[in-house]
C-alpha cells in the first residue's frame, strides 16, 4: 500500500527506525495501525530530502504527533498548488504551440517559483527538526537580507564556493576538525552565515546536519570533493562546541 520495498522495510527495522509490530515464526513482519501512522511520517519527511538519521530524531522526539502531521500538511498543500499552477502552465504552453501562436515569455514560468518554494523546504526541515523555535532565526534572517541589493545577494552566495574549497584542502591534508587551523576555517564561515543571521552553538551545529542530510546542500558540496558533506557536518559541530554559547 506504501509502495515501500521488503528490502526497505528489512532496512528500516535493522536501523531501528520502523520495527514491526511482531514477527511470525515463518519471518514475516506484522504492522499494526502504530507503525503505519510511523511508516507515514518517516515517508513525509523523506519528501521534505531528510536523511534517515534526522527522520529518526523527528519521529522518536516527543513532539505533539498531530501538530507535526499538521505542519506537514501545511507543506504538501502548498506543492499542489505550485504543481497546480506548473501544470496549468504546461497546458497553456501545449495549447498555444498547437494553434501556432505565441506565448507571453512572462506565462512561459509561471509555478517556477523555484528560489521561494526551495526557500519554504528548508524552512519546514528546520522546522520539522527543531520544533517551532526556529522561526525566530529565519524571521532573523528575513529581516537582514530583505533589503540587499541584488549585487549584495551576488556578493554574498559567491561567498560560498571559496568557503568550501577551503574546507576542502582541510578535509584533503587530513586535519582534524578539532584543530585550530580548522577551527580558524570555520570562522571564516560562520561569519559568512553572519552576515545573514546568528546561530548559535545548537543552530550552527543543526545548520552543518542539514548540509550533510537536504540532498541540494549534499550534491553541492558533494561536488567539491566526495565526503566533503560529513566532514563540513563535523568541523561546524567540533566549532561549535569549542567557540559558541
Amino acid at each position: 500500500m506504501a509502495k515501500v520495498t521488503s528490502r526497505t522495510l528489512r532496512h528500516y527495522d535493522r536501523i531501528g527506525l520502523l520495527v514491526p509490530a511482531w514477527t511470525g515464526n515463518n519471518g514475516y513482519r506484522y504492522y499494526e495501525q502504530e507503525q503505519l501512522l510511523r511508516l507515514q511520517r518517516i515517508l513525509l519527511l523523506r519528501e521534505l530530502g531528510l536523511g534517515l538519521n534526522q527522520v529518526a530524531e523527528i519521529v522518536d522526539a516527543r513532539h505533539d504527533q498531530v501538530a507535526a502531521l499538521r505542519q506537514h500538511h501545511k507543506w504538501l498543500l502548498r506543492e499542489q498548488e505550485r504543481y497546480a499552477r506548473l501544470a496549468a502552465t504546461v497546458s497553456e504552453t501545449i495549447s498555444q504551440l498547437e494553434g501556432g501562436n505565441e506565448m507571453a515569455a512572462d506565462r512561459l514560468f509561471e509555478g517556477f517559483d523555484v528560489d521561494s518554494e526551495r526557500q519554504k523546504e528548508y524552512e519546514a526541515y528546520l522546522r520539522a527538526r527543531f520544533g517551532e523555535g526556529v522561526q525566530e532565526h529565519l524571521d532573523e534572517s528575513k529581516g537582514r537580507m530583505r533589503d540587499w541589493s541584488d549585487q549584495q545577494k551576488s556578493e554574498f552566495l559567491a561567498e560560498w564556493p571559496a568557503i568550501l574549497r577551503r574546507v576542502a584542502e582541510l578535509a584533503e591534508a587530513g586535519v582534524a576538525v578539532t584543530e585550530e587551523r580548522a577551527l580558524d576555517v570555520l570562522a571564516g564561515h560562520y561569519a559568512f552565515v553572519c552576515k545573514a543571521w546568528t546561530p548559535n552553538k545548537h543552530s550552527y551545529r543543526g545548520l552543518g546536519e542539514m548540509y550533510a542530510d537536504t540532498e541540494e546542500f549534499r550534491s553541492q558540496i558533494e561536488a567539491v570533493r566526495p565526503g566533503l558533506a560529513e566532514y563540513l557536518r563535523d568541523a561546524m559541530a567540533a566549532y561549535a562546541e569549542a567557540r559558541l554559547s
